[in-house]
């Protein structure tokens, strides 16, 4: 019997009914490690990804240029001020917390800009459809 090869690599061939449910499989990253992994544990990991909120290039800058600190329990309450305008039907919000405020696009779960302290004194906010205090 000769060997069957794909691409000049010798190919494998597996018979029988695959196991989806449960099954661990490989994934390889781009520097060629592996990792295994769970189908459910991975779409858990893509799910958590896409109820946490983002960040635009713009407003990562206005972040760091502004010196605004966000620590986990920041993020936790941005997030959570996303969920309740959310609730709420809104679209572009208004986030208040402590003495920043963010602008927001609830409907794709990211930050567009950010001010803090000083600079909110005078500031008018446009474009929004509703506010937010956490």
């Amino acid at each position: 019997m000769e060997e069957m090869k794909i691409n000049g690599r010798p190919a494998t061939i597996v018979t029988g009914k695959p196991n989806f449910y449960g099954s661990d499989h490989t994934i390889t990253n781009k520097s060629g490690t592996s990792q295994n992994n769970t189908f459910q544990s991975v779409l858990q990991q893509e799910f958590k990804k896409s109820q946490q909120i983002s960040f635009s290039k713009h407003a990562a800058e206005r972040v760091e240029t502004r010196g605004i600190e966000l620590s986990e329990n920041h993020l936790g309450r941005l997030n959570e001020g996303v969920r309740l305008a959310e609730q709420k039907g809104l679209d572009d919000t208004l986030i208040l917390m402590d003495k920043t405020a963010f602008v927001v696009s609830v409907r794709n779960k990211t930050v567009i800009t950010a001010v803090n302290g000083n600079d909110l004194t005078g500031n008018v906010f446009t474009n929004i459809d509703g506010t937010v205090i956490v």
